[in-house]
């Protein structure tokens, strides 16, 4: 257990943060899997790229990451589509 002042306040920043990051990232996941599921349709696409920059927009993913798993849900939605027609 912290005794400092300081490091009790950090405990508590640290718990919501981590509430917080873990919200968004479930989202994250959500919107992953309703784009799989739906076999990539272009809603379900956009709906996750949204969610994928609003997260990094707010530091929760990293750039680099964010723009991996953007460029992976492109990729899948164009061989979706190749398959499709």
């Amino acid at each position: 257990m912290p005794i400092l002042k300081a490091s009790k306040k950090s405990v508590r920043k640290d718990e919501k943060r981590r509430e917080r990051n873990d919200y968004y990232k479930s989202a994250l996941k959500k919107a992953l899997d309703f784009a799989k599921k739906s076999n990539y349709s272009e809603e379900k696409v956009a709906e996750a790229i949204k969610i994928i920059d609003k997260l990094e927009a707010k530091g929760i993913l990293h750039k680099n990451t964010s723009a991996r798993k953007k460029a992976n849900l492109m990729k899948k939605l164009q061989q979706s589509k190749e398959s499709a027609s």
